[in-house]
């Protein structure tokens, strides 16, 4: 199933400065293979040692954090938008 991915202002040197990628993938943990696959070097900045997602990185599907979700193995439908969206610390 196609996805959208955006991509933070902070991984897009990983993206040839592309906003957006186009990723086919059924599941959260999927599209990050395959993204790892196009642009290596994201998979780390998103995917701790053990696998799972790093705490200062927040994933949405749709506008639903993946975390209150299904995790990593949270569905993709056809079509949606998985945004990475990095913590920001303020003061």
């Amino acid at each position: 199933m196609s996805v959208t991915v955006r991509i933070p202002t902070q991984l897009r040197p990983l993206t040839a400065g592309a906003g957006e990628v186009e990723v086919e993938a059924a599941t959260v943990r999927e599209a990050i293979a395959v993204l790892e696959i196009g642009h290596p070097g994201i998979e780390a900045r998103l995917l701790d040692d053990n696998g799972g997602l790093r705490r200062f990185v927040n994933l949405f599907v749709a506008d639903e954090d993946v975390r209150f979700l299904q995790g990593l193995d949270t569905g993709l439908p056809a079509g949606t938008t998985l945004s990475i969206i990095p913590a920001v610390a303020g003061g």
